[in-house]
């Protein structure tokens, strides 16, 4: 990011009627503020027009309570950069036929809870070990996650990890990043191996939405102190209530509904939403 993006930034919310203040740098060439008084979303359209093809996100967020309390994340693709049944079924040689229902899930194309069922079924004979091989040789964390963890449980924030996904994983990831708390689904097993079933009620799009609202509630905290974050169809709900909801590489049903989006940058971008300077960010070894 340069000084010419910025300006540009400003002259195209100049154009809205936009009262612009000066721009404060969270991190030189990486991240900058530029408050301003006027229509929210016709400066937000008119910046990224203006920017939309250089690499850049391109954001708006409101001043008030800009620093979350409450950070509830997604698991595959957003935490981690795979997802892990696909992963699982490819030691079955099956990963290309359960990616592509995978894919249509996260797309919203098709309803999360069967074709989850449909995936799991697949799974039937694996051994339950393969969780390990795969966590050890294909799970990557994704950049800047570990930074987002860190940076937000210094302030103060409570974290839980919320995802469709699989206890088995989340439990190791929530551990590596030190989450509060994880939520997931359970895959059955009986003698070393998967049932191929996966236990009820399964843990969707209405639940992630319930986890927020109850652990709100819990923590005692309003809507405008929540930060949720995930790339899918079933992050939409989660999202949409949070009081700053992000699509991390997003796909379209949840883009729809984000208050912000993130393309470009790292997981750590989530900390420049809040106003946090590069210099605040906590770095983990």
């Amino acid at each position: 990011m340069s000084i010419d993006h910025v300006d540009r930034a400003r002259r195209a919310a100049d154009k809205t009627g936009a009262a612009c203040a000066a721009p404060i740098w969270l991190s030189p060439q990486e991240a900058c503020d530029i408050s301003f008084e006027g229509a929210a979303n016709a400066v937000k359209e008119a910046a990224r027009q203006e920017l939309g093809a250089e690499p850049l996100d391109v954001n708006v967020v409101p001043a008030a309570a800009r620093r979350k309390t409450l950070l509830l994340a997604d698991m595959d693709s957003t935490l981690i950069g795979q997802e892990c049944i696909d992963e699982l079924a490819a030691e079955l040689g099956l990963r290309d036929s359960v990616a592509a229902i995978t894919e249509r899930a996260m797309r919203g194309e098709i309803t999360f809870e069967p074709a989850l069922r449909e995936r799991v079924a697949l799974l039937k004979g694996l051994p339950v070990a393969t969780v390990e091989q795969v966590l050890e040789t294909r799970v990557t964390l994704t950049p800047g996650a570990a930074t987002l963890l860190a940076t937000m449980r210094q302030a103060g924030a409570h974290t839980a990890l919320v995802s469709g996904g699989f206890t088995l994983f989340t439990g190791v990831i929530a551990e590596q990043l030190r989450f509060h708390e994880h939520r997931a689904n359970t895959l059955l097993h009986e003698d070393g191996a998967f049932t191929g079933e996966v236990a009820e009620p399964i843990l969707g799009p209405a639940a992630k939405e319930e986890a927020l609202a109850a652990l709100s509630k819990s923590l005692s905290l309003g809507p405008q102190a929540t930060l949720a974050i995930g790339d899918g169809a079933n992050d939409s709900g989660m999202v949409r209530r949070a009081g700053l909801g992000v699509a991390y590489h997003g796909k379209p049903a949840l883009r729809d509904v984000a208050d912000a989006i993130i393309d470009h940058a790292d997981l750590s971008a989530a900390l420049f939403l809040q106003g946090y300077r590069r210099d605040e960010f906590v770095t983990v070894a």
